[in-house]
């Protein structure tokens, strides 16, 4: 409970920040930024490829609504700088994420990511082996759970970044893509809130099926291994 908190208020002060200005400055500040941007573009996309790159490396540590960011990319850089920085920082977040858990084990997998979810994620590891690093890509609070446990097994770089570059690739054509195009600020913001929620909630709802499925699974079990009640 205590993930889903932080990412929900990680994606609510993301929204904000860029909302904040043009809710008390209006349509003049809204001016302002777009003459900036066009006096001097490439110093602007520089700074924007740099700050979407860091702000999604660090997505494994802090709870980044990392699908917003890439819309909201989309809509302020040209698309393939927004593809290319997104990418990267998904991939860069995701293999500091796996490459500490290897030399810290799970301990440090624990600190970043809930004991529960951990849990979830091992118990269809050991069915699906790496393919769930590809199932949970688009999926808030699992998908970093996922790269923290990976980390704590016996997985190899390459068995790990082959599915995650393929899956950080998608996600960044797609979220951008979203994003590309849209001129309006305030119409950028509603459908970055839309493909921040939109996730999130599916990883919720994905999360609640699946302690579900451990929980009738764990009450089989203990029923299968608990001896007959004599007469």
């Amino acid at each position: 409970m205590r993930s889903v908190v932080r990412a929900s208020a990680m994606l609510a002060v993301f929204l904000l920040v860029p909302v904040i200005p043009f809710l008390f400055l209006g349509e003049s500040f809204e001016q302002d930024v777009k003459h900036w941007i066009e006096a001097d573009a490439d110093r602007a996309e520089q700074v924007e490829f740099a700050s979407v790159l860091g702000i999604l490396a660090s997505d494994i540590f802090l709870p980044i609504p990392s699908s917003a960011v890439m819309t909201y990319a989309g809509g302020v850089m040209s698309f393939w700088a927004a593809v290319l920085a997104s990418w990267t920082g998904l991939t860069l977040g995701a293999s500091l994420g796996f490459g500490f858990s290897r030399i810290l084990g799970k301990p440090f997998a624990a600190r970043f990511a809930e004991p529960d979810d951990l849990n979830r994620i091992e118990s269809i590891s050991k069915r699906f082996g790496p393919a769930v690093l590809l199932a949970t890509r688009p999926l808030p609070i699992l998908a970093e759970a996922c790269v923290l446990l990976m980390g704590t097994t016996e997985l190899s770089w390459r068995r790990f970044l082959l599915p995650v570059i393929a899956a950080n690739l998608a996600m960044a054509v797609f979220y951008v893509a979203c994003g590309a195009g849209i001129e309006n600020q305030r119409l950028l913001v509603l459908v970055a809130i839309g493909s921040g929620t939109v996730p999130l909630l599916l990883a919720l709802i994905i999360r609640r099926k699946l302690t579900a499925r451990l929980d009738a699974e764990s009450t089989l079990e203990q029923t299968e291994h608990s001896p007959p009640q004599s007469r």
